[in-house]
């Protein structure tokens, strides 16, 4: 009798449903989903970073950074409820908000902002015996676009249109960063696109493999019909600078800023929350990841083209850097 108890317990226990994302159980501890990227990109690693500085603060909390193809799957994770935080790029977001392109037939996501992180640079890379020196040279070219459900592809597309290729001028490959160096180095490719912060680690490792000689291509001139196309503020020209991945001269290219989301159903205090530790936490971030240095409550309300959740902006404005 004891053991048929005990059984019927479990079953009762087993049936019972599961803690809802970013909710707290009966007491227990609110869990935290934040989406991120691949693990040889920048998102991941300061993902994890943001995880860590959320668990260590907030009390009762427990964040989790998780592996993904990154920003355009990241916001559908959002709006599915799956996860609670994401990381994307300003187009995506600007895109699942008017449920344009990759979101036209997922539908609109009612996304806010809780920080301006910094900028995502254009990589555009090939090796230097590849004769390819410029955009246009990609026709005819197989080409690593970037993960499935990525930024990377939706804007590796859009330089491609700007410099008059098309997506059927290229033999094109649907892989991540570290799979893109894999396929460079071992010859299965003769470019990738990537979009990610400085630096980042899988082309640090292409660079830094013997009898490797990656080159940079430029990716600025295509700034002007970018603007034209999908306006004057998303996109805008950033610089790798000279000697990031040991190359001889700086390299101007797309930029786009990342942003830190979440839906306009997280409550205002947990938002508001966040966003402080974001900022009181920001000298361990950084220590985490690189990237993180560039944080700054004077940029974290720029260029965002989707609004600010409410409660990162009263935290802004308690710290006076409102001024949207």
């Amino acid at each position: 009798m004891r053991w048929l108890w005990f059984a019927a317990l479990c079953a009762v226990l087993l049936a019972l449903p599961a803690c809802a994302p970013g909710s707290a159980n009966g007491g227990g501890k609110r869990r935290l989903s934040i989406a991120t990227g691949g693990t040889g990109g920048v998102f991941y690693p300061y993902g994890g970073g943001i995880a860590k500085v959320i668990t260590e603060s907030l009390p009762n909390t427990e964040a989790t950074a998780e592996v993904t193809a990154a920003s355009i799957d990241n916001l559908k994770f959002l709006k599915q409820g799956t996860s609670d935080l994401a990381f994307t790029m300003s187009d995506a977001a600007q895109d699942a908000v008017l449920a344009r392109d990759d979101f036209k037939d997922f539908g609109a996501i009612p996304l806010r902002t809780l920080a301006v992180l910094y900028s995502s640079y254009t990589h555009l890379v090939t090796l230097a015996d590849s004769g390819i020196t410029d955009v246009a040279q990609l026709k005819g070219r197989t080409v690593s676009m970037g993960a499935a459900g990525s930024g990377t592809s939706t804007l590796g597309y859009r330089i491609l249109e700007a410099a008059g290729v098309g997506a059927n001028d290229i033999r094109s490959q649907s892989l991540g960063v570290a799979q893109s160096v894999d396929a460079l180095k071992d010859g299965k490719i003769d470019a990738f696109f990537w979009n990610g912060g400085l630096p980042t680690a899988s082309v640090l490792d292409l660079v830094n493999t013997p009898r490797t000689y990656a080159r940079f291509i430029a990716t600025d001139s295509m700034l002007p019909q970018l603007e034209k196309a999908y306006g004057p503020s998303l996109y805008y020209k950033a610089i790798i600078p000279k000697g990031m991945y040991q190359q001889d001269t700086d390299i101007p290219v797309v930029g786009v800023a990342v942003l830190l989301v979440v839906s306009e159903t997280m409550p205002e205090d947990l938002a508001h929350d966040i966003t402080r530790v974001l900022f009181e936490k920001q000298p361990e971030l950084a220590t985490i990841h690189p990237q993180a240095k560039v944080l700054s409550i004077k940029t974290a309300t720029t260029g965002s083209p989707i609004p600010f959740h409410p409660g990162a902006i009263r935290y802004y404005r308690d710290q006076h850097a409102w001024t949207n």
